[in-house]
């Protein structure tokens, strides 16, 4: 993930490859790393116990770029992390002939329980600072313990329909709508107004480079307004224990939950960071300064820095062009 910072950032792609993965060390079938969906299944009909994997992994850097740049010192680190556990581990890879950075990360079988994050960053010397982060590869690769197919696990329903000629009566009453959230399913659903002038033609056709850079911030914004509501939703109606604390909910709120509350509560255990949060929407105690913290979370996740920078880089382009 890119985020805003006050110094400059690298705006070449970043690129991760995942080359092998060993299970106690066997090689995983390559069946079971989907590139596509930058997703690393480990769990095996044939293998569901083992101790340690081990994931070997190639970046590719925009090296002009980093050749020219206004840093030094580059290096490269994989970090892998899991909210549910706390776990986090950092490899620095190595730099070969060829110009790709290379290494390896072990999972633990007893530091990790579902779902592990795997990311990559770059850092660099920049303004004699050490230790910048100039670049991060996106999208992160999960790392997923518990499936036997390398998938992202669906979050939510896109509707597309016509809000003014839609079967659903209530929709006609957001027709003026480019898009709305529903969250009180069994998974929150965003519904797309094709009868909004010009909609469908912006999500769905390919169109210039100015054009790609407007999708991309219609795109981010309908994900952080479903990541708001989502969070919302999943924090409306928590079960309570005999203690009095707030219980984690399963399906698409858990896992709600695990992505935003490290950004929600910085710096506290997940169960202490839902009981805050808890405790403040239903005291109405400080809940109002959390909304702060709750939109850079579903900001974050909706990718808004970058498909923002690279609305203003578009735009940039098409300025100069005029001249």
């Amino acid at each position: 993930m890119k985020t805003l910072t006050p110094y400059p950032t690298v705006v070449g792609d970043i690129d991760v490859t995942i080359e092998k993965v060993a299970l106690d060390g066997r090689d995983l079938s390559y069946s079971m790393i989907s590139r596509n969906e930058h997703v690393v299944a480990l769990h095996e009909v044939e293998r569901a116990e083992w101790e340690e994997a081990r994931i070997d992994l190639r970046v590719s850097l925009p090296e002009r770029e980093i050749g020219t740049g206004p840093w030094t010192d580059v290096s490269c680190v994989a970090v892998l992390t899991e909210a549910a556990t706390n776990a986090r581990l950092a490899r620095p890879l190595r730099k070969r002939a060829d110009g790709a950075w290379v290494g390896s990360v072990p999972v633990s079988r007893t530091l990790h329980r579902a779902c592990a994050s795997l990311m990559v960053s770059v850092v660099a010397t920049v303004g004699k600072v050490a230790g910048r982060v100039i670049g991060t590869a996106d999208p992160v690769w999960v790392i997923d313990l518990t499936a036997r197919t390398p998938e992202r696990k669906k979050q939510l329903n896109i509707v597309e329909i016509d809000f003014g000629n839609a079967t659903e009566e209530w929709l006609a009453r957001f027709k003026e709508s480019p898009w709305l959230v529903e969250t009180s399913g069994e998974m929150p659903t965003v519904y797309l107004n094709t009868g909004f002038e010009g909609l469908a033609a912006l999500l769905n056709g390919a169109g210039s480079e100015m054009e790609r850079g407007a999708r991309g911030l219609v795109v981010s914004q309908i994900a952080d307004e479903a990541w708001t509501a989502m969070f919302h939703a999943a924090v409306s109606d928590l079960e309570i224990d005999d203690d009095g604390a707030p219980q984690i909910p399963s399906g698409w709120r858990e896992s709600v939950l695990r992505q935003m509350l490290p950004d929600v509560m910085p710096g506290v255990s997940l169960a202490d960071a839902l009981l805050e949060v808890h405790e403040r929407r239903t005291d109405d105690q400080g809940w109002s300064e959390l909304q702060t913290n709750i939109h850079h979370a579903a900001a974050k996740r909706a990718r808004i820095p970058k498909h923002v920078r690279t609305a203003v880089r578009a735009l940039d382009r098409v300025e100069d062009s005029d001249w």
